[in-house]
């Protein structure tokens, strides 16, 4: 049977996987939700494109970025800030940059990233 998950931000550790980005997941079996904290900038260039088999969502909670993503014409720009959301299908290219000092992403993926979870 399946059974319900709480995320207490306060009481569970963020996990730190590189310079500046930290990351609180929940999950189901088939839908994964990540709490993304940035706090490294305002950044001098977007991070490199990159895509993935998931399909994603994002909510900017705080802060602003730019969204970048491979579209028909070549690449798409669209300021982002808090209260915009999102959306890349399976397979996209797309990237961010932060114009802001920091920001909170809420990424929710389906299927599960299983390469964000740790072994």
């Amino acid at each position: 049977m399946a059974q319900t998950t709480v995320l207490l931000s306060a009481h569970t550790p963020a996990d730190r996987f590189r310079p500046g980005f930290s990351r609180r997941i929940v999950q189901t079996s088939q839908l994964m939700t990540v709490v993304l904290d940035i706090d490294n900038g305002p950044w001098g260039a977007p991070d490199p494109l990159h895509s993935h088999p998931h399909e994603q969502i994002t909510y900017i909670a705080e802060g602003e970025v730019l969204f970048v993503t491979e579209g028909a014409e070549g690449e798409e720009t669209r300021k982002l800030v808090a209260g915009d959301l999102f959306a890349v299908p399976s397979g996209i290219p797309h990237s961010i940059q932060l114009l802001s000092q920091r920001a909170r992403l809420i990424d929710t993926f389906h299927p599960i990233r299983e390469d964000f979870l740790t072994k």
